[in-house]
């Protein structure tokens, strides 16, 4: 029998880049599905995701604003119940943002897909490069890879909601992000109890399926560039490079999604 996916990947509103390489990405993405033997349609959001899930076996999001409402979030929660796997890049697990009184700046509202989820994005500093460690080395979402990697990419600072098991971790002791940059937040409620540990993936079962979450994966192009600066540990200047793909370069980050579409048809 044929495996089907369901691919979401875009910004707000439709056709906006949000910032990112949507296009790449979108074409990464589908190829990977396409070589892991997957008939895959493609959505830009989820306002028809009720409609796409039926006979899906694996659901596939980037996106950059998109987010699903109450009602798609529990048609979702649904199809996971019944078996479905929901594999999760990057600013999924972002959404609305609302206008800071006083400020230009803006503040991400928890909304009942973070609960879905299992993560809440608070915020990124600039463009770093940062090593990843590897927790859970069993997991086949993490097959092949070693006990660490090295990449550049948005370090997301991330709120792990719920119960969930804890994939991939950096140590970030303090956001590094100069003033008035990024999101703003009231607690930095993604740092652990050690004050230095930061959750970049995980996976939450739900049911018979499970939604897995991975924070990596910022890429965009010169003319879908939002980056003010970037760390001088990716520029040496500071200057931010008009391509850039970070950690989807990586063999360890190909690994993740090779597995995750392995991981996508299994029972």
């Amino acid at each position: 029998m044929a495996k089907r996916a369901h691919l979401i990947v875009g910004g707000f509103p439709i056709g906006s880049t949000a910032g990112h390489d949507m296009d790449f990405a979108r074409i990464e993405l589908l190829r990977k599905l396409y070589e892991g033997g997957y008939t895959t349609t493609v959505a830009n959001d989820f306002s028809d995701v009720g409609e796409r899930l039926h006979g899906v076996d694996f659901l596939v999001t980037y996106v950059a604003g998109p987010y699903p409402d109450d009602e798609q979030g529990s048609v979702i929660d649904e199809w996971l119940s019944q078996g479905g796997k929901w594999f999760a890049l990057h600013g999924t697990s972002g959404g609305r943002a609302k206008r800071v009184e006083g400020s230009n700046r803006r503040k991400m509202v928890r909304l009942s897909h973070h609960d879905l989820l299992g993560a809440f994005f608070l915020n990124h500093p600039p463009l770093s490069r940062f090593d990843v460690a590897v927790k859970e080395p069993d997991h086949p979402l993490l097959a092949g890879l070693p006990e660490s990697f090295e990449t550049s990419d948005e370090l997301y600072l991330i709120e792990p909601v719920g119960e969930s098991t804890v994939l991939l971790t950096t140590d970030l002791p303090e956001d590094p992000s100069p003033e008035g940059f990024g999101f703003i937040y009231d607690e930095d409620t993604s740092v652990r109890a050690d004050g230095k540990t930061r959750v970049l993936g995980l996976e939450r079962r739900v049911g018979d399926g499970a939604v897995a979450y991975v924070a990596l994966g910022h890429c965009h192009s010169r003319s879908t560039n939002a980056q003010p600066f970037v760390d001088e540990s990716v520029t040496a200047d500071g200057t931010t490079p008009m391509r850039f793909r970070g950690s989807w370069e990586t063999a360890a980050f190909g690994q993740i999604l090779d597995n995750a579409v392995q991981w996508g048809a299994a029972a």
